[in-house]
């Protein structure tokens, strides 16, 4: 078994009260059926193909957010940048999600700065489970200890495998979390695009990617 299948088996495996697994759990309103399996499936690939080019940086946020990484899998991906995700590392991916495509505002803003970089960027979230309020899957709610630390677990065996270059924290909780899992590796930090932060954010990526 190689890294990837391994790693997105363990994803699988992870349970938490109040936290939805993109890779284990189906949303009875929006997902296909096999879901979960198209969404391990697309990690997976991804996983793989980063470690036979190599990556040049790894952009870590925090956790999903209810319209983007909960439906697709993917860090900062919703189902709009989705298809763009899948070609940038020569993947083919089925969207796991019905009806209509739904726009999330973190990852456009990160898609509109990635389709002007020709580096290979792998996106990750420190916590790759959707955390949302007890009884309202709509509503995110802030990270708990326990999370943190296995997100930052798993964080570190991730930069172990796909041993980027440099690490980019998106916000400062990410800091945190990369601080803690990247050892002494090269970081920079630059300001999460939302709550008004898409310029800044912007112009950090720009001046980090000339």
């Amino acid at each position: 078994m190689g890294f990837a299948e391994e790693f997105v088996g363990r994803l699988a495996e992870l349970r938490f009260e109040d936290a939805f697994n993109p890779y284990a759990d189906v949303c009875p309103v929006y997902d296909l059926q096999d879901a979960p399996a198209l969404r391990r499936t697309a990690l997976a690939a991804i996983i793989d193909r980063a470690q036979e080019r190599g990556v040049d940086s790894l952009w870590v946020g925090l956790a999903p957010g209810r319209l983007g990484a909960r439906r697709t899998g993917l860090a900062f991906t919703d189902d709009c940048a989705l298809q763009a995700h899948g070609e940038r590392w020569g993947v083919d991916i089925e969207r796991p999600t019905t009806g209509p495509e739904i726009r999330e505002r973190t990852a456009q803003a990160v898609w509109e700065e990635l389709r002007r970089i020709d580096e290979g960027v792998f996106l990750w979230n420190v916590f790759p489970l959707h955390p949302h309020q007890p009884d309202n899957p709509s509503r995110n709610r802030s990270l708990r200890r326990q999370e943190r630390l296995a997100g930052c677990e798993l964080l570190a065996k991730l930069i172990d495998a796909l041993d980027p270059q440099c690490l980019v924290a998106v916000g400062n909780e990410a800091e945190k979390a990369v601080l803690q899992a990247g050892g002494n590796r090269t970081y920079d930090k630059v300001r999460h695009p939302s709550y008004g932060g898409k310029t800044e954010f912007s112009e950090a990526i720009r001046r980090l990617y000339r």
